[in-house]
């Protein structure tokens, strides 16, 4: 078996094969180009594993590397620099330093779901990204009315007679916002319709919507940046990983609880905030929400409700393990 990086950037990317005692078979500086990265490999004749780091345009090249290689490894970057920190920091030694550490079996490695997750994900993540736009157009718009001094207090803004209202007011800054409003709202429309036909495929997502405030868009998103619940081998490692649980600074005897950590699952962490006030909201009778009311006498809100989300998230783990639905008494 043979051992490679790959260090890649926006323009080139820097590539390595090593045989297992690190005896370098091939390097080369190539352009970062589907067609220049088949080539460097195609005249390796060895069955080969190679590395990567996780960047923001990883899938590309990671699903251009699973059909050369044996095995594609996605990189910690953090973990990594931490294990493998060079004064000199090149992309030849940045390769080399993934090649080492893959071939010695020390890789700190990102886990990667499958092309499917991956895909859902992608649709999921749209759909935010959407609702976030759509939400600064609006507010755009209520910046405006407030500058005009135009009372809008008894008007739904964005339904019918809302849009009409503000479509007569003849306003250019508004109107332009309008046109903006509605080409997103129709790519929402859009995305939420192709979510429902591909998030309803997993029965996951259908047992959690069993949940009191986890409905499809909620559910999948959970689903989807969970991907396999097995490879948790514990709910603190689910915690950790939504970022529900406080750093820790030990030192002696004492120990120190700050902030939750910020090395965590953003979206993951974001939606299960979102459910469990909606949760709270319609589920009242729920131990969660018990849980909630109680804890919120003593601490802050963001703090109580930060620590139901943490209690959802629990049941979220022990149905997915289980295959069982939510169960408000239980």
């Amino acid at each position: 078996m043979l051992y490679a990086g790959m260090d890649i950037h926006k323009e080139s990317t820097h590539a390595v094969v090593k045989t297992k005692q690190g005896e370098v078979i091939k390097e080369d500086e190539i352009k970062t180009k589907e067609k220049k990265i088949k080539q460097f490999f195609e005249d390796v004749e060895e069955e080969f594993e190679v590395a990567m780091e996780a960047t923001g345009n990883y899938e590309f090249f990671y699903e251009t590397l699973e059909e050369l290689a044996n095995k594609v490894h996605l990189a910690n970057p953090y973990k990594t620099r931490l294990i493998a920190e060079e004064k000199v920091k090149t992309d030849k030694v940045d390769a080399n330093a993934l090649a080492d550490l893959l071939r010695g079996n020390l890789l700190p490695t990102s886990y990667v779901p499958c092309k499917e997750i991956r895909d859902l994900r992608k649709l999921v993540r749209r759909r935010v990204k959407l609702g976030k736009q759509r939400a600064e157009i609006k507010n755009q718009i209520k910046s405006e009315l407030r500058r005009q001094n135009i009372d809008y207090s008894n008007k739904a803004l964005f339904k019918d007679d809302g849009l009409q209202f503000l479509k007569n007011l003849s306003n250019p800054i508004i109107d332009s916002c309008l046109a903006i409003y509605e080409t997103i709202d129709g790519e929402l429309d859009n995305t939420e319709k192709e979510l429902k036909k591909e998030g309803g495929k997993y029965d996951e997502v259908q047992l959690l919507n069993t949940i009191p405030g986890v409905g499809l868009y909620s559910g999948t998103m959970i689903f989807e940046e969970i991907a396999d619940i097995e490879r948790f081998p514990s709910e603190d490692k689910l915690f950790s990983y939504a970022g529900l649980v406080p750093t820790v600074h030990q030192s002696g005897e004492a120990n120190y609880h700050g902030r939750l950590s910020k090395e965590c699952n953003k979206y993951l962490q974001w939606i299960l905030v979102q459910c469990v006030q909606q949760h709270i909201r319609y589920c009242p009778e729920s131990k969660i929400s018990s849980f909630y009311r109680k804890l919120k006498k003593k601490k802050p809100n963001n703090v109580a409700k930060t620590a139901a989300a943490r209690k959802l998230l629990q049941a979220i783990y022990w149905m997915l393990k289980n295959d069982d639905e939510f169960r408000v008494k239980g």
